[in-house]
């Protein structure tokens, strides 16, 4: 069992002061948007092993992948840590964004690198060959936009408004059958002229502020980005609030972004993002279109569902990575959580254990497949694995 030593990524649409309050140290003032844990090329946790000195987990992970990870997770997986586990402190919009399903970002992938595309390169789509579902559990109430919301409803909002340049997307949303009719607007709003569509989010923001209530949200974006036709077409989505210990599953193709909040997030490994707006980064509009699926739906907000041994489990289809909690009151009982698949167990609150290990908020530890381990002592810790 190993203590992490973990990366905070300083994205500027960060909080400056969630991620430094959870890990009990001083804010610097500058942006603090995720902790990663795990074995990501980009930001990898390290360990330290007796003998060895201190070692990114993706080069422990290489060396003998069956002995880390287990060999059923590795014969599903292939020989990496399938999951990333964050932290995440939104203190101002993340982008607007979809992620392809496996077939999508196979063929991507390929199709990139027969063009030679460089991986690195801004205009690149599909970074790797793997899906990214996603699941992000509220510690603070949390705030974003997740899926579509029925046509009809998103016609009213916008009627609202009184603005004439969103009559057109009204009429389209009335006119035509729900997925159709999805499609025909967000297609209109992302390929409009840039003057003309920054006028009419300039219009919709005014409109937005001063009516308020299901309104705000989206002036709120458009503060952060005036002008852009993110702010239109997450008009089309779900607004929706977690109170903390609720989560979101975001699986392929659905469009989403994070307001504000902090959260635990986990995902597969993987860095397949299209954005849709909300962003100064490349939008590739057809391809985007070919991954959205344009189906009006309900995003269902999670509830853990408690099991005899005290672990609360957010139930997914996703089997690249699974995640609970355990929430400990002072005299409980050891729990075994020998698992034959690699784990990550992170505490938020008191003072849980992992075996002799003794986590303070915002600490965590890496456990190999098969390792013994118990989980003891007070406080919240979230548990990570597989499913394989």
């Amino acid at each position: 069992m190993d203590r992490l030593s973990n990366t905070v990524r300083p994205y500027a649409w960060g909080s400056t002061t969630a991620i430094p309050e959870l890990l009990g140290v001083a804010p610097t003032g500058e942006p603090q948007a995720e902790l990663w844990m795990g074995a990501h090329p980009g930001a990898p946790s390290r360990v330290t092993r007796a003998g060895q000195g201190e070692q990114p987990l993706s080069a422990v992970i290489d060396a003998d992948p069956e002995r880390e990870l287990g060999p059923a997770a590795v014969a599903r997986f292939g020989p990496r840590l399938p999951f990333l586990l964050k932290v995440l402190a939104a203190g101002a919009p993340l982008s607007l964004q979809v992620h392809p399903d496996l077939a999508q970002a196979r063929e991507g992938y390929a199709a990139e690198e027969r063009a030679g595309v460089p991986v690195d390169a801004p205009h690149r789509n599909y970074k790797d060959p793997h899906h990214k579902p996603e699941l992000i559990c509220a510690l603070t109430p949390f705030e974003g936009f997740c899926g579509f919301r029925a046509p009809d409803r998103t016609a009213d909002l916008l009627a609202a408004l009184d603005v004439d340049s969103l009559k057109p997307y009204v009429d389209l949303l009335h006119a035509h059958p729900e997925d159709a009719a999805l499609r025909e607007v967000l297609t209109a709003i992302l390929s409009a002229d840039p003057a003309d569509m920054a006028a009419t989010v300039d219009e919709t923001a005014a409109a937005c502020d001063r009516l308020g209530g299901a309104h705000a949200p989206y002036a709120v974006l458009a503060h952060h980005f005036p002008g852009d036709p993110g702010v239109l077409a997450a008009m089309l989505l779900n607004h929706v609030r977690l109170q903390p210990g609720e989560a979101l599953h975001l699986g392929a193709g659905v469009p989403h972004a994070y307001l504000a909040g902090l959260g635990i997030e986990i995902m597969a490994n993987s860095d397949n993002v299209l954005r849709c707006g909300l962003t100064p980064k490349h939008v590739d509009v057809p391809e985007l279109l070919k991954v959205v699926r344009f189906e009006a739906h309900d995003p269902g907000v999670l509830r853990p569902e408690a099991s005899p041994s005290g672990e609360e489990v957010y139930e997914t289809p996703t089997d690249e990575f699974r995640l609970s909690r355990y929430v400990r009151s002072e005299g409980a009982a050891p729990v075994d959580i020998t698992a034959p698949t690699p784990q990550i167990v992170l505490a938020t609150s008191g003072n849980p254990r992992a075996n002799e290990l003794s986590l303070t908020p915002g600490q965590s530890v890496f456990i190999p497949a098969g390792e013994k381990a118990e989980l003891s002592g007070t406080g919240t810790a979230f548990r990570a694995t597989v499913v394989a």
